[in-house]
């Protein structure tokens, strides 16, 4: 294993191979690593290491002992509003639910959080009033649209 912390997701249902092939196939810069079937006398399991962007990650699937929660998600920062776009639209297809202020769960039950670098820019503004304004035009959104946080910004 090239990195020696990762973040594990267990998947319940026998789809966590081809979660990572999703995944690796949406953010660029991304690849399975390692991948490896066994059965420890309790039934069969998978493990997967891959990395998101150079990020590494490991899947665990395993069986129904534990569930996936919004407790844990993927956060990832896009350059832009298409970027944003794209992300979304792909992780909420088939099956993905949206969620408020840039949350959303895709087919497989992973929490992802997709927003554009900008909002950060602007909820962690010093001016108060920019970072206020920002927060509370994020907090009626599903999908971030950062030019509708700008324009509250402004008024």
């Amino acid at each position: 294993m090239a990195n020696s912390i990762r973040t594990c997701l267990w998947f319940r249902d026998g789809r966590g191979r081809e979660a990572a092939e999703y995944y690796c196939s949406l953010i660029p810069g991304s690849r399975i690593e390692t991948a490896f079937h066994g059965d420890a006398g309790h039934g069969a399991f998978s493990v997967i290491d891959f990395s998101l962007g150079g990020v590494p990650y490991q899947i665990l699937d395993a069986g129904p002992m534990f569930t996936l929660t919004e407790a844990v998600s993927i956060s990832v920062a896009t350059d832009d509003q298409a970027e944003t776009d794209r992300l979304w639209a792909a992780l909420t297809a088939n099956g993905g639910e949206e969620s408020h202020c840039g949350w959303l769960k895709d087919r497989y039950g992973v929490s992802w959080q997709v927003y554009p670098k900008r909002l950060t820019e602007l909820t962690t503004s010093a001016d108060k009033d920019v970072s206020t304004k920002a927060m509370a035009a994020m907090m009626k959104q599903m999908k971030i649209d950062i030019a509708v946080i700008e324009a509250a910004v402004r008024d």
